[in-house]
């Protein structure tokens, strides 16, 4: 009997079977973990903008604070009480899903708002320093915080 050195060097239909087994396996596990990343990735997004938002809010607050009292802050208009009767009531600033701001104070949010900011100001202020709380959630139309599909917090002492 001759050796015959092409069939020694093949693989058998059970070897290429078996590799096609394990390389469509480890093919759906890559798959099956897109859905994930990609959520991961939006919520990381979302969470980035709301992160962004709350810094230009903190600073619109610390400079709404050095103005004359009564008057309001230049870019979302908020109302520091730098020197007017305190009020508790939260102020409201809605925003689009590229962090532009889309209306304030409303009843209820505007069409195209994605985001809301809810800022708290915490007890009356005093000559040097106001506190608020300031809470970015999404989406904007649900008002209960415990049903957003994210929110971030923070506090912000504003210094005067």
């Amino acid at each position: 009997m001759k050796y015959n050195r092409l069939s020694a060097a093949a693989f058998s239909l059970v070897e290429v079977t078996l590799a096609l087994g394990v390389a469509t396996v480890s093919l759906l596990a890559i798959f099956a973990l897109f859905p994930v990343s990609l959520k991961t990735n939006q919520s990381s997004i979302q969470q980035t903008v709301a992160n962004g938002l709350i810094s230009q809010i903190a600073e619109d607050l610390r400079a709404a604070a050095r103005l004359p009292p009564g008057q309001v802050s230049k870019q979302f208009s908020l109302h520091p009480h730098n020197g007017g009767p305190w009020d508790p009531t939260p102020d409201y600033i809605y925003f689009t899903d590229d962090a532009q701001p889309t209306g304030t104070n409303q009843s209820a949010p505007p069409a195209d708002a994605i985001y809301r900011a809810t800022i708290t100001y915490r007890l009356p202020p005093t000559d040097t320093t106001s506190l608020a709380d300031v809470i970015v959630s999404w989406p904007a139309a649900q008002s209960d915080l415990t049903k957003v599909a994210g929110s971030v917090e923070t506090f912000i002492a504003i210094n005067r």
